[in-house]
């Protein structure tokens, strides 16, 4: 059991702000391990029967490695606390396919941050989950949301066509780019570009110059893309973290897609983003309950060993597959 007695103790202190409660409760909803996942599933549903009276701004910052992503976002962070917010900034650090460990070193890489009261950093390693976020991240969020932080940040891995899941759980979704000139915009993968909510070209200090082609290209590229949002016009902006310039741009970008005009829309995807979160999820539980089954195990064995051995074409033993299985299901008293 957590450190504080009761899951409704743990939610109290959690509401109230006890930065050690959120952590305890981060952990718990982090876990594999069948009690604590029980424990979680209580706790969640607690917090579920008092929503915060005003809901928190959730954005996602996503961009190749280098460009800067931990670096702006204690800059942005702290801007953002001088002008009032809370912040808290859930970085997702990738896990090693060969030990399964993560560095979870994105405090080191915002010092002053880290730090601060009004601030809080917490790492997670995303277990090889696709989507550039782990996968509690959803939950990570209401727990920061309950524990009153108005403005809460995912730093997902990396950038690629798998990230583009992190667009899925955000209100907001911020892609960074270098500043780079004519086919090196070519890196940038279309699928990611057109759920970009607003793009931001790093490290403007370094070549104004670059930085301007950039800044160009990338607005006529997405000239020709669908906005991301019903409504909206993705906006391209130049910062540089080591000067600051471009922060208060940044900022008016965050300001005027969070506007309360836009309250509505935004509650709309957020209800859309939570259904299909959990179709997602019944399809992932499903998964595993099934392949879990000691019967079907021993099925799925037999399948794929025909599979390795070319005696039958993986989508016809699939077929094969859900027909056992559709007769398990229909012979059961």
């Amino acid at each position: 059991m957590p450190v504080l007695d009761t899951i409704d103790g743990l939610a109290e202190e959690l509401v109230a702000g006890n930065r050690r409660a959120l952590a305890q409760a981060i952990s718990l909803v982090e876990s594999t391990a069948s009690s604590d996942q029980d424990l979680a599933a209580a706790l969640l549903t607690t917090l579920n029967t008092t929503p915060p009276s005003t809901p928190s701004r959730r954005i996602a910052v996503s961009g190749a490695p280098g460009v800067g992503k931990s670096t702006l976002l204690e800059q942005l962070g702290l801007q953002l606390i001088d002008h009032g917010h809370t912040v808290a900034i859930l970085a997702v650090d990738p896990t090693s396919k060969r030990t399964g460990g993560s560095i979870l070193g994105d405090k080191v890489r915002m010092p002053k941050l880290s730090t601060h009261d009004q601030a809080f950093i917490r790492p997670s390693p995303s277990r090889r989950s696709l989507g550039g976020a782990a996968a509690a991240t959803r939950d990570v969020m209401t727990l920061c949301e309950a524990a009153g932080y108005d403005t809460i940040i995912v730093e997902t891995v990396g950038v690629g066509q798998s990230e583009t899941e992190a667009a899925d759980m955000v209100d907001l979704f911020l892609l960074l780019v270098m500043p780079a000139a004519g086919d090196d915009l070519q890196g940038i993968k279309r699928g990611i570009m057109e759920v970009a909510d607003a793009v931001v070209v790093t490290k403007s200090d370094l070549s104004r110059e670059t930085t301007n082609v950039t800044v160009a290209q990338l607005r006529s590229a997405l000239q020709l893309m669908q906005p991301s949002r019903q409504g909206w016009e993705t906006p391209v902006a130049a910062v540089s973290s080591v000067t600051a310039s471009g922060l208060d741009e940044l900022l008016n970008v965050i300001n005027r897609f969070f506007a309360s005009e836009r309250r509505t829309m935004i509650d709309d995807v957020r209800q859309a983003q939570r259904l299909a979160w959990f179709d997602e999820l019944v399809r992932r539980r499903l998964v595993d309950l099934l392949t879990s089954h000691p019967p079907l195990q021993s099925r799925l064995a037999i399948l794929r060993n025909n599979v390795h051995e070319h005696c039958v074409p993986p989508t016809v033993a699939v077929r094969e597959f859900l027909t056992h299985l559709t007769v398990s299901i229909t012979e059961q008293p």
